[in-house]
């Protein structure tokens, strides 16, 4: 018995030297075990020129590992070559194969050119790894790259304008890899369906984003743009009202200050809060500090009296204005004792008429001065509820 396990473990012993001779193999193991991947590229393309194409059983992973690994000046040609030879070979493991897919989708993608083939890929990967996956539950990378294979599908669909598409991929990718590259994609995505005038598919994508990240504050704004662009002008006012009592930002108080404006127009009672948003973005951000004047000339434009006060404040200046020269020019050298009679019921006269126009001038500047007020008394009030000086 002992005699036949010395035998077994010296035969074992000869064909590892057999198998370790093999000088294709050994240049493939060097190749792998160079420490750079510079290095490991060089070693790999030379075992691929001088023992490729003859049977050797690297042949496909030297392929697989040329189409994965970076080196400088790799082209994206020499990665679709490498790795569409390592598939045509076969024999790669599943975590190789998918390696090799991810690398070839992401390439065309790039590239630009052949989109089917991207989205062939990315289907590729999304196969393998669930029916891996399925064998080895437990094992994590599985569920990694079915998430990088949606997400490299909605890439492909995305630049394939194949819009919906992309948006269910990308949306199935963050459910798995939870990454906010993702969602950044994602909110590109939307806002070139805004752009394009596609509100309900945007305002889709911007639930999901709110609901992924609910301190999106851009997105709260965007749901509730795209809702009113839909007409639903009463449902996107009370989002952003909620979304602003949750997060009192600028672009939301600007927002909700513009519609409500424009809606004042038909129901003056929605004017009061118009002012007020106006007034909360200009104190909340310098960039809107244009709000300011726009919530003041609501304010003051809402007194139909306003316009006519100013200019009577300006015509009644005027006039004493030119009393005041007149009698400077004919009187201003001579005391009243020097006057004539008839100048001294002309002195009188204009000093009567200066004194009555500066009365209404008084009264007008007065009721202008409480018009003023009352928009700094809404200033005030704002500020302190801002908490703002």
């Amino acid at each position: 018995m002992k005699k036949a396990i010395l035998t077994v473990l010296v035969l074992t012993f000869i064909c590892g030297i057999s198998l370790a001779q093999d000088p294709g193999d050994e240049a493939y193991i060097k190749a792998m075990q160079a420490n750079t991947p510079v290095e490991r590229a060089t070693l790999l393309k030379e075992f691929l020129a001088k023992y490729g194409g003859q049977g050797n059983k690297y042949d496909n992973y030297a392929n697989a590992n040329l189409c994965t690994i970076g080196w400088p000046g790799k082209t994206d040609q020499e990665t679709i070559n490498y790795g569409e030879k390592a598939l045509t070979l076969g024999g790669l493991d599943d975590v190789m194969k998918c390696q090799v897919l991810m690398s070839l989708s992401y390439t065309y993608t790039k590239q630009g050119q052949n989109y089917d083939k991207a989205k062939a890929y990315a289907n590729q990967i999304i196969q393998i790894a669930t029916a891996a996956k399925s064998k080895e539950p437990e094992a994590p990378h599985w569920n990694r790259m079915i998430g990088a294979g949606h997400y490299l599908l909605g890439q492909a669909q995305h630049k394939s304008r194949e819009t919906r598409a992309a948006i269910d991929s990308y949306i199935n990718s963050h459910a798995i890899l939870k990454d906010p590259k993702i969602l950044s994609d994602l909110k590109k995505l939307a806002k070139d369906l805004y752009d394009a005038k596609g509100y309900g598919d945007a305002e889709r994508v911007f639930r999901f984003l709110v609901q992924a990240n609910p301190k999106d504050a851009e997105s709260q704004t965007l749901i509730a743009q795209c809702l009113y662009k839909e007409g639903k002008t009463d449902e996107a006012m009370t989002m952003w009202k909620e979304a602003f009592g949750r997060s009192k930002s600028a672009d939301l108080a600007y927002n909700i200050g513009i519609t409500l404006a424009k809606e004042a127009k038909a129901n003056p009672s929605l004017l009061n809060d118009a002012i007020r948003y106006l007034i909360d973005a200009a104190l909340l951000s310098a960039k809107y500090k244009d709000a300011m004047s726009m919530a003041e000339n609501l304010f003051l434009g809402h007194d139909k009296e306003y316009n006519n006060r100013v200019k009577l404040m300006q015509d009644s200046k005027q006039l004493i204005d030119d009393w005041v020269k007149t009698i400077n020019t004919r009187f201003g050298n001579k005391s009243e004792d020097e006057l004539s009679s008839d100048e001294k019921r002309e002195y009188r006269k204009i000093k009567e008429n200066i004194d009555k126009e500066q009365k209404t001038l008084d009264d007008l500047q007065a009721k202008h001065k409480a018009a003023t007020e009352g928009f700094t008394r809404i200033l005030a009030e704002e500020k302190q509820k801002l908490g703002v000086k």
